[in-house]
C-alpha cells in the first residue's frame, strides 16, 4: 500500500507558491498498476517521484513498505563520462549483484537497448532517447515491487515501442507500475487504477477507465 498523509508539495516562484499537491490524504491499495493523468504542467512526474519516494513533500508523509525503481523515462542519474556498460555495472554493484549476475545484467541491457557500439561510449554522447532505452533495459534487469515509468514507451520507432511494451507486460506479471502517460490506450491496457492531477489536487479512481473519462472532461473544459 502507498499512503499519503496530509501531503503538500509546492515550488516557490516569483508569483508565490505553486502547489502541485495540497493537503492530500488517501491510500492506494497494493498489487495495482497505477496510471497518472493530467495536463502538462500539473506535476504528474513530480507526483510519481514522490509516490516512488524519490522526491519528498514539503510537509506531510508518504508511507510505503514497497521497493521502487528509478524513473525509467529519465537518464539523469547516469554518470556522463562513464560508458553505458560502466554505468550498468556501477548500478548493479550498488544493488549488491554478484559477479555472475552483473555480467548477465550487462548482456541483457546491451541486447535490449540496441545501442550497439554506443554501449561502450560515454553517456554524454547519447541522445535523450538512447538514455531512456538504457534506463528502460536496466530497470527490467532488476526486481522491484513497482516500476516508475515516465512516457518511456513513446521512445524509439514503432518496432522498439512494441518490443518495450511486450517486455513491460511480461515484467509486470511479477511486479506493478506507476505510469505517467498521455497515451490513453497504453494506460487502459496496462493500468488498473488511476490518479488524475488537476489544480493542486489528486483524485483517485478505482477503475482506470473512470480516470481517463475525468481527464477527457478536464481537457474539454480547458479547451
Amino acid at each position: 500500500m502507498i499512503e499519503l498523509q496530509n501531503v503538500n508539495k509546492f515550488f516557490v516562484t516569483k508569483a508565490g507558491k505553486k502547489y502541485i499537491l495540497k493537503d492530500a490524504t488517501f491510500s492506494i491499495p497494493s498489487e495495482k498498476n497505477i496510471g497518472i493523468l493530467g495536463r502538462n504542467g500539473t506535476g504528474k512526474s513530480t507526483i510519481m517521484k514522490m509516490l516512488g519516494q524519490i522526491e519528498f513533500p514539503n510537509s506531510g508523509k508518504i508511507v510505503s513498505n514497497k521497493t521502487f525503481s528509478w524513473v525509467m523515462g529519465v537518464g539523469g542519474g547516469f554518470q556522463g563520462n562513464m560508458t553505458g556498460r560502466a554505468n550498468v555495472k556501477f548500478v548493479c554493484r550498488i544493488y549488491g549483484k554478484s559477479k555472475e549476475e552483473i555480467e548477465k545484467s550487462i548482456n541483457f541491457v546491451k541486447e535490449f537497448s540496441e545501442l550497439g557500439d554506443y554501449f561502450d561510449m560515454p553517456i554524454r554522447t547519447y541522445s535523450s532517447g538512447m538514455k531512456s532505452r538504457l534506463t528502460f533495459g536496466l530497470s527490467l534487469a532488476f526486481d522491484f515491487d513497482y516500476l516508475l515509468i515516465d512516457e518511456t514507451l513513446s521512445v524509439g520507432d514503432a518496432r522498439f515501442r512494441k518490443k518495450s511494451k511486450e517486455a513491460l507486460m511480461k515484467k509486470i506479471e511479477s511486479c506493478n507500475v506507476l505510469l505517467v502517460s498521455h497515451d490513453m490506450k497504453t494506460l487502459e491496457d496496462i493500468c488498473d487504477v488511476g490518479i488524475v492531477v488537476d489544480g493542486g489536487k489528486m483524485q483517485y479512481y478505482e477503475n482506470i477507465k473512470d480516470a481517463i473519462a475525468k481527464y477527457a472532461e478536464i481537457n474539454k473544459r480547458a479547451g
